[in-house]
């Protein structure tokens, strides 16, 4: 064989082996997905107190592992025990000042029942003289000092009536419902609230992270001094628009992540976002902005699929690692054969990169 017809050959061979190479990224691609844009995502909570105060002790270290309920840091209590105290003072002359005005109150009762004898009795008194009055058995003076005694009677009731009033409306309602006694007590529970968040404390069970925060420091209210990063695991993995077409959730998931070469992890799908922020229109009272592009053939639109795998891997994941992520087809064996073998081929790839 000539060296021309030697090269023929290879040239043949790298064509055929292009073509059928190409033919299985297509199918691959359709049937079979594969993505290595893919972390594993830890939920993360931001720890800031709710109060401002000096710290008086921190009781956790940076990377140590907390239980939900365990005291991470303590801010100075001094201050809000007084405002406890004052809150409990106002509470107590609340009371004492409910007291004297239901005392007050039922002064201006009895003076209104008084009142109100005397203007009866003096009504009494100037019907018997307007009866006798014909008979001139009395004088009209005599009557008339009675009539304005007792108009002085009925004004004397009015008054002592407004004064009542006003005294039951100074106090309001009765018991737990009194508008002073329920305020003074919120405020107390409010006080007693401020107390409680002096000490921070875990919201799960989760590890410490960015501890920035030493005894001594002032904490500022809202201004994160650590993070909690939690145990449980979201994998995100992101797919062009194509190759989820046919994604179930609860259809299966294969994961291989970079810290852990050669291991494979089995997962489910479990939802697909709604949407992606170019697909977000802000109303900011400007035009619209259309891209422009002399690319013949655009980028592909990738969305994010979540997923959960069925046992969780020792150790944890940090959160952002990097993994790739292969679809299963339950519904064709061989392709399903293929993507097991890639996704394996990926898994010991990575003790290379």
């Amino acid at each position: 064989m000539t060296p021309e017809q030697r090269f023929a050959r290879w040239i043949r061979a790298a064509a055929v082996s292009f073509a059928l190479l190409f033919a299985y990224f297509v199918v691959a691609d359709l049937m079979m997905p594969l993505t290595p844009q893919a972390r594993a995502m830890r939920e993360i909570t931001q720890v800031a107190p709710e109060l401002s105060g000096r710290v008086i002790e921190v009781a956790v270290e940076n990377h140590s592992r907390v239980r939900k309920g365990d005291l991470l840091f303590r801010l100075d209590p001094e201050p809000f025990h007084i405002a406890v105290e004052k809150a409990q003072l106002t509470l107590e002359q609340v009371q004492r000042d409910n007291a004297r005005l239901e005392a007050s109150l039922a002064a201006a009762r009895a003076e209104l029942q008084a009142a109100e004898a005397d203007a009866r009795e003096l009504a009494r008194e100037r019907d018997r003289l307007r009866a006798l009055i014909d008979s001139h058995a009395v004088s009209q003076q005599l009557l008339d000092q009675t009539a304005a005694a007792y108009e002085t009677a009925a004004a004397k009731v009015a008054a002592a009536r407004a004064s009542v009033e006003e005294l039951r409306v100074q106090r309001g309602e009765t018991g737990p419902d009194n508008l002073q006694l329920r305020r003074a007590g919120n405020n107390l529970a409010d006080a007693r609230l401020d107390l409680e968040r002096t000490e921070v404390r875990a919201s799960r069970d989760a590890v410490v992270s960015n501890l920035q925060l030493e005894a001594g420091d002032y904490a500022a209210v809202g201004g994160p001094v650590l993070a909690l990063v939690g145990n449980e695991l979201d994998i995100t993995a992101d797919f062009r628009e194509k190759s989820l077409r046919h994604l179930r959730p609860g259809d299966l998931a294969l994961v291989t992540f970079d810290a852990s070469p050669g291991r494979i992890f089995a997962a489910h799908a479990t939802s697909i976002d709604a949407g992606v922020r170019d697909g977000q229109l802000p109303a900011n009272g400007q035009l619209v902005d259309i891209p422009t592009s002399s690319r013949w053939v655009r980028d592909a639109q990738r969305l994010r699929l979540h997923l959960a795998l069925e046992a969780v891997p020792s150790p944890i994941p940090v959160s952002g690692a990097r993994a790739t992520v292969q679809l299963i087809p339950s519904d064709h064996p061989i392709a399903a054969f293929f993507a097991r073998l890639q996704i394996h081929l990926i898994s010991l790839l990575h003790y290379v990169y």
